[in-house]
C-alpha cells in the first residue's frame, strides 16, 4: 500500500463506523496560549473535553497535523539520531466525544490492524495503565489478542496528558514487534525501534489543574492517535520511517541538489544529515503555511532554531548555499493533495525559508571559526565543557541557538555549560530590562504616595467622553514631575502602542498640565510637567509644591481634544494598514508593535523580505480607498472572547485577552482585537501617506505613515519642493525634472571619471621621479614615500604602478586620508623569491605604527591606520625591515 491509500483506509474505515471525517487544525493554534504548536489531534477539540464547547458530531476521525518540537512533548533532539521521532508528523485519530468508550475504541482498533491491514497479531503488543482494569479485561475479552501479550506500565508511558494542564487520562497503547525472531516482549516501551507504539488510545476522563490536581470531566471521551509516518513504514515492510514513501521522494531530491545517496545507514553522518533536512522542511513548510513566521520569540524562535539547524547539517552535506527552500516542490507534490494549504502558499514558504537560510549563511562560517578556536582552546587545556559565556556569544552574535552549539559540542567529545548560558541570557534581559525601567520617569520613581483616598483602581471614562470632574485620589513627586491619580478620568494611559493622553486637570486654585498618562497597575497616572496658580496666574515650582493643598479636592479633568483626535486617526489608520498589508503579502503578516501618536504611526510586522515600492504603492492605495469609503467604525464593548473569535478578530500567539474583550471593527474590512481610542467613521482619517518601509530585525519590517493634516502638510511640502526644484532646473513639467537630474548625474559622472584619469596620471608622473631616486641595496630597490592621492582605490593603482615600473625591488607608498591613513606595499617577484619577503607580512606589520591593520598577497598588500600624523614613522620602519632582510 502506498501512504495515500493507507491515510484514505484509515478515514474509510471510520467512515463505515459512523464517524465524521473533520479537516486538520493548523499546527499554528491561535486561540489556545497554552500551546506553540498543535501537538496532538486532540487539540481542537480541547474545548469539547472540557465541557465548554461542542460539535454537531459525537464521533470524529481525521489526519491532523502535528509539530512536537518544544515544551514536554519535544522530539527535536531526536531527529536524525533515530529512524522514527520527527519534529513534524501526521496523526491519524479517531475520536468519541461522550459517545463510545474503551470497548469499542479497543474493538475498532484490534479490528483495523489485524482484519483490514493484516498485520501479525503475534507481532503486536498492547499496554495499559498500571491500575486500569477494565482496559486490561476488555483487550482479553473484546481481542484475541495473546493474554502474555497486554502489559502494564505506570504513569511515564501509560498516561496521557496534553501539557502540564488540561484534558488527560490513562491510555493503552498498541506496539508491534519488529525482531526477526519475534523476541520484542521485554523491549515494550522501552525507547529501542525494534519494538515501537504504533497506536494509542487515549480514554479522556480528568482535567488537570494549574497545581496538579484531578478533576473527573463532565463525560468521557476518547481520543486515538496513530502515527502515520510509523504505520506506513510498517504496512510497506520497512524498518525506518525514512524508507517509506513518504520520505523517499524528499531524500531523493537532497540527494539530487547535494549529489549524496542516502543510505539509511545510523553510523553515516551524511544520512544522519539527510534525514534532518527531510524532516525539518516539513515542519517548517507546514507551519509557515498556517501563519508560522521564524522571529526571536515564542514559537517562531523554535522555527528560527529547526532552520537553523537544517542550514548546519546542509553544510555538511557541501551545501554552502540556501538549500532547505528548495525541498518545498517536492514536499508540494507529494502532500499538497492532501493538503492544499502547502500549494496555495509555496511561494511565501519558499520566500521565508530562503531569507532565513541566507541570513544566518552571512554569520555560520564566522560562528563555526570562533565555535572552532573556543574548542581548541579547550581541547589544549584538558576542559571537556564548554564555557557559558562563549555558548551565549555564539547565540547573541552569530545567531546559534544553544541545542546548535551543543550539538556540534557532542560530535567533537564536549558538552556546554548550560546553567552559564542561562545565566548570561538572564542577565541580558535584567540589563534590558533596567534600560527601559530607567527610560521611564514613573516606573524608577519609589517615593511613597499621598493619599486622599481609597482608590485602588481608577475607572476609565475615555471612550465616552474627553471630559471628566472628578477626584484627587493619589499623588506623588518624581524628580521634575508630579504624578496625580484620579478616581475617574478621561484620559488614556499609554497602552497598546498608542500613546497616553495629553490635556488640563483642574481645581479651584490650581491649573495642572498634563504631558503624558501612564498606568502602573491598575491605576492611571497623570504626568504633571506645569503647575499655575489660578489667582495669581504664577508657575508654582513642582519641587515646592505642597501635596497637602490637594487633599479632598474636586479635579476637573480635560483631555487635549486636538491631540486625541490626531492619535485616534493614526490608530484607526493602523488596523487599516495591518489589514492591506496582510491583504497584499500574505496572511503571515502579523503586527510585531507599533506606535500610535497625534504625529504619525509606526507599525511593526513579521515579514521575510523588503516589501518593493510596488507593493507599498498597492497598500496605501488599498488603505485611501476604504477612507473613501467613510465607514463607521463599530466599537463593541465586553464582548466574551470566544464570540469576538466568531466575529472575525484577529488573535494572535502571545497576546493576552481577558475573558471579555473590546473589539473595533471596520465592517467589511477589519476586527481587531484593541483596547484603545478609535474614530467614529474612517472617513476622518482624511488620507493615508506611507514615508518609509525599513528592517528592524531579522524577519521584521517597519512601516511609517502619517495621516490627515500632517500628510496633507507633507504632500504641501514636497510640492513646493519639486516646484522650487522645476524652477532652478528651467523644466516644464515633473517628467522634465526627472530628465534633467539623470542628464546631470551622468554628466557629473563622466567628469568624476575624467578628474580621476587626470589625477592618476599627474600621480604617475609624480612617480617616476620617485622610482627614479629609489635607494639600492644589493641590487635591490627600495622605495617608500607619502603621496597625495584621492581615495584608497586610487592609492592601490598607483602601488600596481609603482611595482611595474621600480621593476626587482620592493616598495610602500602611504597616504593620509582624511582622519585615516592608507598603506599599499608591493615586492618583485625575484625578491620574494630570493629574500622570502612578501607585501602582505609588511605592510602588517608597518600598519600597526598607524594604528591599524592589513595584508594581502605576497606581491601586492594594502593596510589601513587610525592615526595618519604618524605615516613618516611607518614609512621608516618599512626601511628598517626590508633593509634588515636584504643585508
Amino acid at each position: 500500500m502506498t501512504s495515500k491509500e493507507i491515510r484514505q483506509a484509515f478515514l474509510d474505515f471510520f467512515t463505515s463506523k459512523q464517524h465524521e471525517i473533520v479537516r486538520s487544525a493548523p499546527v499554528i493554534p491561535a486561540d489556545d496560549p497554552t500551546l506553540l504548536f498543535t501537538n496532538a489531534g486532540m487539540n481542537q477539540f480541547k474545548d469539547v473535553f472540557l465541557g465548554i464547547g461542542s460539535r454537531p458530531y459525537t464521533r470524529a476521525a481525521d489526519t491532523q497535523k502535528c509539530i512536537r518540537a518544544s515544551g514536554k512533548h519535544n522530539d527535536l533532539e531526536d531527529v536524525g539520531r533515530d529512524t522514527y521521532h520527527h519534529t513534524f508528523f501526521e496523526m491519524l485519530g479517531n475520536w468519541s466525544f461522550g459517545d463510545y468508550y474503551k470497548k469499542e475504541a479497543i474493538t475498532w482498533a484490534w479490528e483495523l490492524l489485524t482484519d483490514v491491514w493484516k498485520l501479525p497479531k503475534d507481532r503486536l503488543y498492547a499496554t495499559v495503565y498500571k491500575d486500569d482494569d477494565e482496559a486490561f479485561e476488555l483487550w482479553k475479552s473484546e481481542t484475541d489478542i495473546a493474554a502474555s501479550h497486554i502489559q502494564r506500565h505506570g504513569e511515564k508511558d501509560n498516561f496521557w496528558e496534553m501539557g502540564e494542564t488540561g484534558p488527560c487520562g490513562p491510555c493503552s497503547e498498541i506496539h508491534i514487534d519488529l525482531t526477526p525472531d519475534k523476541s520484542g516482549a521485554a523491549l515494550v516501551n522501552a525507547g529501542r525501534p525494534e519494538v515501537i507504539e504504533i497506536w494509542n488510545l487515549v480514554f479522556i476522563q480528568y482535567n488537570r489543574d494549574a497545581a496538579g490536581k484531578l478533576h473527573p470531566l463532565p463525560a468521557k471521551h476518547v481520543d486515538t492517535g496513530m502515527g502515520f509516518e510509523r504505520i506506513a513504514a510498517v504496512l510497506q515492510g520497512k524498518t525506518s520511517n525514512y524508507d517509506s514513501d513518504v520520505f523517499t521522494p524528499i531524500l531523493k531530491k537532497i540527494g539530487d541538489i547535494t549529489g549524496k545517496t542516502y543510505g539509511g545507514s545510523m553510523e553515516s553522518d551524511t544520512d544522519m544529515a539527510m534525514r534532518v533536512l527531510a524532516d525539518h522542511i516539513r515542519t517548517l513548510a507546514f507551519a509557515i503555511a498556517d501563519g508560522g513566521t521564524p522571529s526571536n520569540e515564542g514559537r517562531g524562535y523554535v522555527l528560527r532554531r529547526i532552520l537553523r539547524r537544517g542550514v548546519r547539517y546542509a553544510r555538511q552535506l557541501g551545501q554552502n548555499e540556501p538549500t532547505l527552500y528548495k525541498l518545498t516542490e517536492v514536499l508540494c507534490e507529494t502532500m499538497g493533495d492532501v493538503f492544499p494549504e502547502l500549494v496555495e502558499r509555496r511561494q511565501v514558504i519558499e520566500q521565508v525559508i530562503k531569507a532565513e537560510e541566507e541570513s544566518f549563511l552571512q554569520t555560520l562560517d564566522r560562528g563555526i571559526e570562533i565555535f572552532n578556536g573556543v574548542t581548541e582552546k579547550l581541547k589544549k587545556s584538558g576542559g571537556k565543557v564548554i564555557d557559558g559565556a562563549d555558548a551565549f556569544k555564539l547565540y547573541d552574535t552569530y545567531g546559534f541557538p544553544l541545542d546548535l552549539t551543543r550539538l556540534m559540542a557532542e560530535e567533537i567529545g564536549l558538552s556546554v555549560d548550560e546553567d552559564g548560558f542561562l545565566a548570561n541570557m538572564k542577565e541580558q534581559k535584567d540589563r534590558a530590562r533596567k534600560d527601559r525601567k530607567e527610560k521611564s520617569a514613573v516606573a524608577e520613581e519609589s517615593g511613597e504616595w499621598t493619599i486622599f483616598a481609597e482608590t485602588l483602581k481608577t475607572e476609565f471614562s475615555g471612550y465616552e467622553t474627553l471630559e471628566q470632574k472628578s477626584r484627587i485620589a493619589r499623588a506623588k513627586k518624581a524628580g521634575e514631575k508630579l504624578l496625580l491619580v484620579l478616581e475617574k478620568t478621561p484620559f488614556y494611559a499609554e497602552s497598546g502602542g498608542q500613546q497616553g493622553d495629553s490635556g488640563e486637570i483642574e481645581t479651584d486654585a490650581f491649573s495642572f498640565h498634563i504631558s503624558d498618562t501612564q498606568k502602573e497597575g491598575d491605576l492611571v497616572l497623570h504626568i504633571v510637567d506645569k503647575i499655575t496658580d489660578k489667582e495669581s496666574g504664577d508657575a508654582v515650582a513642582i519641587e515646592n509644591f505642597d501635596l497637602e493643598k490637594l487633599s479632598s479636592l474636586e479635579a476637573d479633568a480635560k483631555v487635549n481634544a486636538e491631540t486625541r483626535g490626531a492619535t485616534a486617526r493614526n490608530h484607526t489608520a493602523t488596523h487599516l494598514l495591518h489589514e492591506a498589508l496582510r491583504e497584499v503579502l500574505g496572511e503571515h503578516v502579523q503586527q510585531k508593535g507599533s506606535l500610535v501618536g497625534p504625529e504619525r504611526l509606526r507599525f511593526d510586522f513579521s515579514h521575510f523580505e523588503r516589501v518593493s515600492e510596488e507593493a507599498m504603492a498597492q497598500i496605501e492605495q488599498i488603505v485611501n480607498a476604504q477612507i473613501r469609503m467613510a465607514k463607521a467604525v463599530k466599537k463593541h464593548a465586553d464582548v466574551p472572547f470566544e464570540d469576538a473569535k466568531k466575529m472575525g478578530a484577529l488573535a494572535f500567539f502571545g497576546d493576552k485577552y481577558g475573558d471579555f474583550v473590546r473589539v473595533v471593527e471596520v465592517p467589511g474590512y477589519s476586527v481587531e482585537f484593541c483596547g484603545g481610542t478609535h474614530l467614529d467613521n474612517i472617513g476622518e482619517i482624511g488620507l493615508l501617506k506611507i514615508v518609509s518601509e525599513s528592517s528592524i530585525a531579522s524577519g521584521i519590517r517597519r512601516v511609517e505613515a502619517v495621516t490627515g493634516k500632517v500628510a496633507e502638510d507633507l504632500f504641501r511640502s514636497d510640492r513646493r519642493k519639486l516646484q522650487a526644484l522645476r524652477d532652478t532646473l528651467s523644466a516644464q513639467s515633473e517628467d522634465a525634472v526627472l530628465e534633467r537630474v539623470q542628464k546631470i548625474l551622468e554628466e557629473k559622472k563622466e567628469l568624476e571619471k575624467e578628474v580621476e584619469k587626470l589625477r592618476l596620471e599627474l600621480a604617475a608622473s609624480a612617480l617616476d621621479g620617485l622610482v627614479k631616486n629609489a635607494e639600492t641595496l644589493n641590487g635591490v630597490k627600495i622605495l617608500a614615500a607619502e603621496v597625495k592621492v584621492s581615495g584608497a582605490d586610487e592609492l592601490k593603482q598607483l602601488g600596481e604602478m609603482a611595482r611595474s615600473k621600480l621593476g626587482s625591488g620592493v616598495l610602500l607608498l602611504g597616504a593620509a586620508l582624511g582622519e585615516k591613513a592608507s598603506l599599499v606595499a608591493a615586492v618583485s617577484d625575484d625578491v620574494i623569491k630570493s629574500h622570502k619577503l612578501q607585501a602582505g607580512k609588511l605592510v602588517g606589520e608597518v600598519a600597526k605604527v598607524v594604528k591599524g591593520g592589513g595584508g594581502g598577497r605576497p606581491n601586492l598588500a594594502t593596510a589601513g591606520g587610525k592615526d595618519p600624523q604618524k605615516l613618516s614613522e611607518a614609512i621608516e620602519k618599512f626601511k628598517e625591515i626590508v633593509t634588515a632582510a636584504l643585508a
